[in-house]
């Protein structure tokens, strides 16, 4: 369900913002506040699971989910879409570190690598599904369906927990849940994360800007101070003693961080730029997804046989050529020769990296802490895709803009069509061009509209490549060679 909505939501953006007028920064937000909340509570949703039980805060999170996916089907406006998703956040808070943790809770260290790469492939099938399915369902009916699909999988999710998936909880079930770390942590990221979406269309220098970013680091210093002194913290900073998961987080949080923001512009260039439909768009990412899919069992091994450093290092090294490859293409072209090469790569980049590091983070704690460790885990992954679409967009505007001026200072426009097409530049490649003028004028306009996207989406591609090799730095320098599952460090953490 998570990884179907991560999915085909954006491929749905350019039907939400055409649907509803909306800017760029309205669409962000569709993604935002959905990443926003599972970062900020996913850490909960694993301590919780750890508390009262695994299988019941996992079903709880199910049906969280669910429910709001119906409210955003049945949204009326943007805002309306972005309160929905909101609430599947909190669902999937409870839901995504329950998956996990009890994967490592049902399978011994040495078997869990490949317990996980299963799980990694079968989220590959869903994650594939979701674009290819969503997208027909857009070009065909409407982007409210990309939401109920979400309501047969719950019943079937529901249906097999409560017969198959045994219950279990951490040996510190009798603790409290950090309720005011959670919520000092989601403040903290609800500014940051604020801040620098309207930083697009307010300035840095508008009080809100500047109040909410302010806001948003002393909250977040602030959660940090208060979890050092706490007995049951949200976040136990013991854990990152270990090198081994404080290395494989921080490989999380840049490698995640290139996929989220390349995930949320690539639809938007195929549809909007490239002219892509919906249904093409959705199954443009196939060969990635069949990849991690195909090699996920074997991946998950990969710690065994060579240790966790290696695959570390080569994963991230391989999804950085790939990239390098997305930025590659102009407009036109054939998709064999221009995006399927770089999804190939990337895929297999992925394929390396995922299990390995999924299994290098759950075997650096005790079983008891699976649940909090998943919970770490998954919010640097989806807070690394908040930030970097909000930071990362800053940047894609601010190229679009610039190159936009300069190739509409050759078309002999008049002050006033400068003016408005300016005006709309948040759009980005979305962007309406302006009524009343010939046919020949209106398509120069969409070409430099398009171009200008493109050279923005090559400048955050060629970012996203470096992310990854700076990931590829830290397992490197971070995660001790000698790791594997029947390692010391494997089985608890090592104090440095």
């Amino acid at each position: 369900m998570v990884f179907i909505d991560g999915t085909v939501v954006n491929v749905a953006l350019p039907a939400l913002q055409s649907n509803f007028h909306a800017t760029v920064v309205d669409v962000q937000w569709v993604v935002e506040s959905y990443g926003l909340a599972l970062a900020a509570l996913i850490l909960a949703g694993g301590a919780l699971g750890d508390h009262f039980g695994r299988r019941l805060i996992f079903l709880l999170g199910v049906g969280i989910f669910a429910a709001a996916s119906a409210a955003c089907g049945f949204s009326s406006n943007i805002s309306l879409l972005i309160l929905g998703r909101c609430v599947q956040g909190v669902g999937a808070a409870f839901l995504v570190p329950g998956s996990l943790a009890i994967i490592s809770s049902c399978f011994e260290e040495k078997s869990r690598g490949q317990a996980i790469g299963t799980w990694s492939g079968f989220t590959a099938i869903t994650t594939a599904l979701g674009p290819v399915l969503g997208g027909a369902l857009i070009e065909h009916a409407s982007w409210h369906w990309i939401f109920f699909i979400n309501l047969p999988l719950a019943a079937v999710v529901i249906a097999i927990s409560l017969w198959h998936i045994p219950e279990s909880r951490g040996a510190g079930a009798s603790q409290p849940v950090d309720w005011t770390g959670a919520l000092i942590a989601t403040m903290g990221l609800g500014g940051l994360v604020y801040g620098f979406l309207e930083s697009s269309s307010r300035g840095w220098s508008h009080p809100l800007v500047f109040g909410t970013l302010s806001m948003g680091i002393a909250c977040l210093a602030l959660f940090v101070f208060l979890d050092a002194r706490l007995t049951s913290p949200m976040v136990p900073l013991r854990l990152f003693k270990s090198h081994s998961f404080s290395g494989a987080n921080l490989l999380t949080l840049f490698l995640y961080a290139a996929l989220g923001v390349f995930f949320f512009l690539f639809p938007l260039n195929l549809i909007q730029a490239q002219g892509y439909s919906a249904t093409a768009a959705g199954a443009a990412a196939l060969p990635m997804i069949a990849c991690m899919f195909l090699l996920s069992r074997w991946s998950g091994g990969l710690v065994v046989r060579y240790g966790a450093r290696t695959p570390l290092i080569v994963g991230p090294l391989i999804a950085s050529v790939g990239f390098v490859l997305f930025a590659v293409p102009a407009i036109g072209g054939n998709y064999w020769e221009t995006f399927f090469p770089g999804f190939v790569v990337l895929g297999l980049g992925m394929a390396v990296s995922v299990a390995p590091q999924t299994t290098v983070v759950m075997n650096s704690v005790g079983r008891d802490e699976a649940g909090t460790a998943s919970g770490i885990n998954n919010a640097v992954s989806r807070l690394a895709g908040v930030l970097a679409i909000a930071i990362l967009g800053i940047v894609m505007v601010s190229v679009f803009s610039s190159s936009l001026t300069h190739r509409l200072e050759n078309l002999g426009l008049s002050p006033s069509i400068l003016r408005e097409i300016q005006a709309n530049e948040i759009r980005l490649a979305g962007l309406e061009v302006p009524s009343g003028l010939d046919a020949g004028t209106s398509a120069e306009i969409r070409t430099a509209v398009s171009q200008a996207f493109v050279l923005g989406f090559r400048v955050v591609t060629l970012i996203c490549a470096g992310l990854a090799v700076t990931g590829a730095a830290i397992a490197w320098l971070a995660i001790p060679a000698s790791f594997t599952p029947s390692s010391p460090q494997a089985t608890s953490p090592r104090v440095v």
